[in-house]
């Protein structure tokens, strides 16, 4: 078959089937290193050459294969969730954030959950690291408020993000909310509404976002001249199970809060519960509030007061902060490092019950 002088050379190339990077790199007039650089968005080219060979990528329809790009970058494209959390839906929620980060790119998650008082955590995640060798990883709190975590993806040279309830690290390795303000809000809320003898929920020992919030509970009543009692405080592990217990707890108190600030949803509805199994009514008798702002709080009745935490935005900038490498050469994005919580007014708080 005679080939037309004239004939594009890029169509000749797809006829001759898949193409590949030699096509790329002979169509271009460059190396297949040169190729190969635009494809990872190296900055160590000029914008003449980069456009250039983009052109070609684009009229071929080139597909780089992630398993070459991943060894000549010496790492996967993989972005993993390091995570140690009983409360399924934040978890969840984490994934949905990233999954949306990751959407339309090479990279491809993966779940690591882990033992946070194994005597090996940290063996286990280097073996995790080494294994995988993902791109970068999203450490969930508890976890990311070990440093441990954090030196040990800088020794093995892993891109890394800590999520948190306050600041735990510099702004390119951290996302972080404002819990503690939040809860004072919620709590100053029930304040407003006349409520005076109010309980708390506390969330698991060793978690920064528990402590944090507590002290927005303390903060509010400390504001209001309002002496906490420690029969008030009632533990909790973010469970919905262990928030029937706990208010079980509280509802035994005499005289028993007209009010129950819970550390998130899940206990939140189990106070609920654990309301209605006594004919207390909700909010005639009782205001709850809760925090996270998950479907159970829409899905209960009556539904549920709480405060609202961005954690889907938070795990999305977290990846986007991981990926902050791969965008085109000069472009620079700002992903946010500190998200706002708000309260979220529904129907489970009314006025203090007089008498």
């Amino acid at each position: 078959m005679v080939t037309s002088p004239d004939e594009d050379p890029a169509r000749g190339a797809q006829r001759a089937g898949k193409p590949t990077i030699n096509d790329v790199a002979r169509l271009s007039g460059v190396s297949k290193k040169t190729v190969s650089r635009v494809i990872n968005r190296s900055p160590l080219l000029n914008a003449e050459t980069r456009e250039r060979v983009q052109k070609v990528i684009r009229e071929l329809g080139y597909v780089p294969n992630p398993q070459a790009r991943a060894l000549a970058l010496g790492t996967n494209f993989l972005i993993g969730l390091i995570h140690d959390n009983p409360n399924a839906q934040m978890v969840l929620n984490v994934q949905q954030g990233i999954l949306e980060a990751l959407q339309g790119t090479d990279f491809a998650m993966v779940v690591r959950p882990v033992d946070r008082g194994s005597a090996a955590l940290l063996d286990d995640v280097r073996h995790f690291l080494e294994r995988q060798r993902p791109y970068g990883v999203v450490i969930l709190p508890p976890l990311s408020e070990n440093d441990g975590i954090a030196r040990l993806c800088l020794e093995l040279g892993c891109r890394y993000v800590r999520m948190g309830s306050a600041a735990l690290d510099d702004a390119d390795h951290m996302v972080a909310s404002n819990d503690r303000e939040a809860v004072a809000e919620a709590v100053q809320f029930l304040y407003d509404q006349g409520h005076k003898l109010i309980g708390l929920i506390a969330g698991p020992h060793g978690f920064r976002s528990a402590a944090e919030r507590r002290r927005g509970f303390e903060d509010a009543l400390a504001a209001a001249s309002i002496k906490l009692p420690r029969s008030l405080i009632a533990e909790g592990n973010y469970t919905f199970e262990s928030g029937i217990a706990a208010a079980e707890k509280l509802l035994d108190l005499t005289p028993r809060p007209t009010a129950i600030f819970a550390s998130n949803d899940e206990m939140a509805a189990g106070v609920v519960h654990a309301a209605r199994e006594r004919g207390i009514g909700i909010p005639d008798e009782l205001s709850v509030i809760g925090f996270d702002d998950t479907p159970i709080a829409g899905h209960i009745w009556p539904p549920l007061t709480t405060v609202r935490w961005p954690i889907v935005s938070m795990a999305r900038a977290a990846a986007l902060k991981l990926l902050a490498g791969q965008g085109e050469a000069g472009e620079s994005v700002a992903e946010p490092s500190m998200f706002l919580s708000r309260l979220v007014k529904r129907a489970s708080v009314a006025p203090r019950p007089k008498g």
